[in-house]
């Protein structure tokens, strides 16, 4: 497995690879403008010994001489070159010739000129000038190219050398840089590497932190472990309630186990019956316990998606008719007009069902249970009553098969709460005994729906 990299490692690469083009940048150039400044500062010198030479005529021989072989002197300065001078009249005879250059060929112009002389040939730069007074004579200055270009060469290395620790000591100075900088970021990280979200709802990190960039994610870490320790201590209080509620019905099933083991056979069909009910009551409350971890589930794994609650409440009365038609009970579904929510169609299916079930269960007699869409105000209501025409005396006869945990409401309150809904009983309306509501705060449309709790 890769090793992952490190702020400071990834930081540092970056910096070094641009700084790293930038100092090759600098040196080519600063090396370039060597070569160009030696290659000025010889032609210099070749034309300030030639206007030397040509200014005053006392310097220069009037008769031919014998040329003078080059001679090797000690060397007094490091940068010091063998320069050849030649001198001729007008007429092209050559008058003195001094130094280890190959004589040039005659010619009437003036300036620099770079020569092929001598065999195998040779590249020599020079420079040739006429005398400004007296008998005319013409002037040349020449020194060999290949000592020209070594000496560009030398001075060009010695600009760019400082570059050359530069770099090094840059990618030091850098790296010093960034880990002092990157000290508030490293502060964070062993803030949160202690933090321990157990020890209790006042544990935070410390808030304001002393890098104001990191402010927005302080508080969010904080407000994140807030909302942990508020979700925590929901679930324990309802684990709480739960174990109450699941501890009555199995201590009732072993009271009746031991009462059905004693009883006579007279008794035998009511025990039974209680021993049923309890066992269903006990089933009831794992059925929603259940339930409520697999909305938490949901809730962190699961990506929310646009949901259309139509299709879903079709979906949910759907799957309760036979039941209801067994029970006597009507279902009935208002409003299937488009209505689209961003969020889980588990938790949200879950949440209908629960509010469709209470109000089968909890109804006595036959009733009417109507699931109402109101895209418009972002509601969905299930409203139960009595079906007309039903007779009291059946109604009574029906209320003892109600359990009424009262979890199912936890659970719808707990989907809502993900979805940022709110759920609240609300009056009902003419006909019917009970009705409870969701209310979504906005639509996957855009349209903006009505917040707040519901009315009571």
């Amino acid at each position: 497995m890769k090793p992952a990299t490190t702020l400071f490692s990834h930081l540092l690469a970056w910096c070094l690879g641009a700084l790293g083009l930038l100092w090759l940048s600098f040196v080519a150039t600063g090396y370039q403008a060597g070569r160009h400044e030696t290659d000025e500062l010889v032609d210099g010198q070749l034309a300030s010994v030639a206007a030397l030479m040509a200014l005053d005529v006392r310097w220069l021989p009037a008769t031919p001489q014998p040329p003078t072989a080059a001679v090797e002197l000690p060397a007094l300065h490091e940068y010091q070159q063998a320069i050849s001078l030649v001198v001729w009249d007008a007429d092209g005879r050559v008058l003195a010739q001094h130094g280890g250059a190959p004589l040039p060929p005659f010619g009437r112009g003036e300036g620099f000129e770079t020569l092929q002389l001598g065999t195998p040939p040779q590249a020599w730069r020079s420079f040739a000038r006429w005398s400004v007074d007296g008998p005319a004579r013409r002037v040349m200055v020449l020194v060999n190219e290949a000592e020209r270009t070594e000496l560009g060469w030398d001075i060009a290395s010695q600009v760019a050398a400082p570059g050359l620790w530069l770099l090094p000591a840059l990618a030091l100075g850098l790296g010093l840089a960034l880990r002092r900088g990157l000290r508030p970021l490293q502060d964070l990280s062993d803030d949160v590497r202690t933090l321990r979200v157990d020890d209790g709802p006042g544990q935070g990190l410390r808030s304001p932190h002393p890098a104001a960039e990191f402010g927005a994610m302080v508080r969010a870490i904080n407000t994140l472990v807030q909302r942990y320790h508020a979700a925590l201590a929901r679930e324990r209080e309802l684990a709480s309630e739960l174990a109450h509620e699941l501890r009555t019905p199995l201590s009732a099933l072993v009271l009746q186990a031991r009462a059905l083991r004693d009883a006579p056979d007279t008794a035998t069909p009511a025990a039974l019956a209680r021993l049923e009910q309890d066992a269903m009551r006990a089933g009831q409350v794992l059925g929603e316990l259940l339930t409520l971890a697999r909305a938490s589930r949901t809730a962190l794994v699961d990506a929310a998606a646009p949901v259309d609650l139509v299709a879903l409440a079709r979906q949910v009365l759907a799957e309760r008719a036979e039941a209801a038609l067994a029970g006597g009970h009507d279902l009935a579904l208002v409003g299937e007009v488009p209505f689209t929510v961003q969020g889980h169609a588990l938790l949200l299916g879950l949440a209908l069902g629960n509010l469709v079930d209470n109000a089968l269960v909890h109804s006595a007699g036959p009733t009417l249970v109507e699931l109402r869409l109101e895209a418009a105000d972002g509601l969905v209501l299930v409203c139960n009553g009595p079906l007309p025409g039903a007779a009291p005396a059946q109604a009574a006869a029906t209320t003892s098969t109600a359990l009424g945990l009262g979890l199912g409401h936890r659970v719808v309150a707990k989907v809502a709460a993900i979805h940022g809904a709110a759920f609240a009983e609300q009056p009902p309306p003419p006909g019917f005994s009970h009705c409870y509501a969701l209310q979504f705060v906005r639509a996957v449309d855009g349209t903006d729906l009505q917040a707040g709790p519901v009315d009571r």
